[in-house]
């Protein structure tokens, strides 16, 4: 299972215990989701039955492996299928778990079982613990979905046909003038930016408000640190008391967004990432710093309001960044080609004013294809950023008021000032 080949370690090879590894290995599945069944009352399986099944794949895997065939492993999985048609143990079986759940628990387990065998010893392991979480957490599951509302299933419906099914029928070459639209780059940014923001919006939609200040900060910040900061800037003016909390959630949220570039920037082009970490990390921490000095100055037992964000899935949003993309895509090879790096950075500017996602990632793109290098790639995220900072100082002074504007103030600036100083240390190694 996994890296480790047990039966070598354990001078097993060559022995008749040779197979024993893998019997301890789907045991401990069947153990695994037998105590979590076995915590059911009058249930159709348990604590014995669970590794047995286990074992009993593994076992029919083996006696099929000298004639080559599948008789016996189907055989086994026929007769796992029939406990599901024995009468239940009692008339007051318990109600709040089907006897459907534990059946196809117990026919996950044959099946984790039976991939022991076939070499899948880690893929066995990693599929009984997810099983066992599927069953255990059936309250926080059931009760994740009952605070989805409708809107919400059908935009992850929607966004989830057009990644798994659009996504694939696009075509991957270069269109238009100066050849900078790629209908599929476009919509693959579009899935990883909506999939990252709707990681967020579901964390915050499950924990709700038993989620504190800093996390919601940085939940909030990986959905949209503007609508984050737009919400709490209201809170606090409508509620002074509630300007503590407040500045917590707002300088965090604002922070996430760097380690978010980050994270862009390793998925979409691993190579520029060393570069991006030149301007990313200390604006990152100085901006935390600054950040941790202030929430010490300000009191902790204020109440919390809602977070209610808009769902980053819905094709309205998920569409807009497309076309914002596309047309930052545009006017930055536009722009680049006629004026050289001074138009990209134009770009920057006014497109950082509203989102840092899409310059971010057209840039990180441009690098890939060699029409940028390191220097203008980290120029281009510090004018994005910079810009967006001055635009949601606005938006905080405006609609936050004075006292929130100054507590936010100083981590906007020094976290813009830790990026400048890293622009002008690698700036120095061109």
């Amino acid at each position: 299972m996994g890296g480790i080949d047990l039966a070598t370690w354990l001078n097993l090879k060559g022995s008749p215990f040779e197979a024993l590894p893998l019997f301890v290995t789907s045991l401990a599945i069947g153990l695994l989701m037998g105590v979590e069944r076995e915590r059911k009352h009058h249930t159709l399986a348990g604590i014995r039955t669970f590794p047995l099944t286990a074992l009993l794949g593994t076992l029919a895997s083996m006696l099929d492996a000298g004639s080559h065939g599948s008789l016996i492993q189907t055989v086994g999985l026929l007769a796992v299928v029939s406990f599901g048609f024995l009468p239940g143990h009692s008339p007051d079986s318990d109600k709040d778990e089907p006897r459907t759940t534990t059946m196809v628990a117990l026919l996950v387990a044959y099946c984790l079982g039976a991939l022991v065998w076939h070499g899948y010893g880690g893929v066995a392991v990693a599929g009984g613990i997810v099983t066992t979480a599927l069953l255990y957490l059936k309250p926080e599951l059931a009760g994740f979905t009952h605070k989805l509302e409708r809107r919400d299933l059908l935009s992850l419906l929607q966004f989830a046909a057009l990644s798994f099914i659009v996504l694939p029928l696009l075509p991957n070459r270069t269109f238009g003038p100066y050849q900078a639209i790629n209908p599929h780059l476009v919509w693959l940014m579009v899935t990883l930016i909506v999939g990252i923001s709707l990681s967020g919006y579901l964390a915050v939609k499950l924990l709700g408000q038993r989620v504190g200040g800093p996390l919601l900060g940085i939940l909030g910040g990986l959905v949209s640190s503007t609508a984050t900061s737009l919400v709490y800037a209201r809170e606090a003016r409508a509620n002074p008391l509630s300007t503590h909390l407040a500045t917590a959630v707002i300088l965090l949220a604002n922070l996430v967004l760097f380690v978010r570039l980050m994270l862009l920037a390793s998925v979409v082009q691993i190579a520029v990432l060393p570069v991006v970490l030149w301007v990313l990390l200390p604006g990152l921490l100085c901006g935390l710093t600054a950040a941790l000095l202030q929430l010490k100055l300000g009191s902790h037992d204020q109440q919390q309001p809602d977070l209610k964000l808009s769902n980053p899935s819905e094709m309205k949003l998920a569409l807009g960044f497309g076309l914002l993309f596309a047309v930052v895509m545009f006017c930055a090879a536009w722009l680049n080609t006629e004026f050289g790096s001074k138009g990209l950075y134009v770009v920057a500017l006014i497109s950082g004013l509203n989102d840092v996602d899409a310059i971010s990632l057209t840039a990180f793109n441009l690098f890939g294809e060699n029409r940028l290098d390191g220097l203008q790639v980290a120029t281009t995220l510090v004018l994005a950023i910079t810009a967006n900072n001055l635009f949601k100082f606005g938006l905080i002074a405006s609609l936050g008021g004075r006292t929130l504007a100054r507590r936010c103030l100083p981590t906007l600036l020094l976290a813009s000032a830790g990026m400048l100083a890293g622009l002008l240390a690698l700036s120095s190694g061109y």
